[in-house]
């Protein structure tokens, strides 16, 4: 069946009126950032199509990323470097990542959904949802929003690293990325805490070098 909206009625029925979906992607990759979107929809919003990321293929992907930006109340994104998921763990980099997208969010929003993850430190009620993705209308379209700006900077690191080819697997464990990764070793935007890449670099030692994804740190959108 896809999401509906009954989580946003419900919310609604509540007396919340700005109710902000908030989904993250790029936990599982090698490589790259996690990046985190909320976003806030119109009442009784439709969209054919709109669903878990994953489960939508990339052109499809963009084309609603755009009906979602253009149509929405608010969107925005938060991003968490590979240098902060080293440091702080992935799950507490994702929790950065949504903390900064609802930071940037206008109008800020006054009730959230969230994809399964819980947040501390809230100034507004929120509910966590498991496989909210496939169930919330909101949580549907910030995933989308997600993996559409996530895959974007893929796209750039590509470019500056052509040798592992970012733009096919996104950084994710392909077995062509393990191989491309096993022959040129780890690149300043591999995630250092992570099995293969901490393998590879087990007994190496050095400066690590500066990401060029630490710049889009604070990349957002609003609307």
């Amino acid at each position: 069946m896809g999401p509906t909206d009954e989580f946003e009625l419900e919310a609604r029925r509540r007396g919340y009126r700005r109710i902000a979906g908030l989904d993250e992607a790029g936990r599982g990759p090698l490589a790259g950032p996690v990046v985190a979107a909320a976003v806030i929809l119109p009442t009784r919003f439709r969209l054919a199509g709109v669903d878990d990321s994953k489960q939508v293929s990339e052109s499809e992907r963009t084309r609603l990323y755009d009906i979602i930006v253009r149509r929405a109340y608010g969107v925005a994104v938060g991003v968490a470097t590979e240098e902060e998921i080293d440091r702080l763990n992935i799950l507490e980099a994702t929790r950065l990542a949504m903390h900064r997208a609802l930071a940037s969010l206008m109008p800020p929003a006054d009730c959230l959904l969230i994809d399964a993850v819980t947040l501390s430190n809230l100034a507004i009620p929120s509910r966590s949802i498991i496989k909210g993705d496939t169930l919330s209308m909101s949580i549907a379209a910030a995933s989308i929003v997600a993996k559409v700006t996530r895959d974007r900077m893929m796209a750039t690191c590509h470019l500056i690293y052509p040798e592992y080819n970012f733009l096919s697997h996104k950084g994710y464990g392909t077995e062509e990325h393990l191989q491309r990764l096993a022959q040129h070793g780890p690149c300043a935007i591999h995630r250092r805490t992570f099995a293969p890449v901490a393998r590879l670099l087990s007994g190496a030692s050095g400066r690590r070098p500066l990401s060029p994804l630490a710049l889009d740190e604070s990349s957002r959108m609003n609307r």
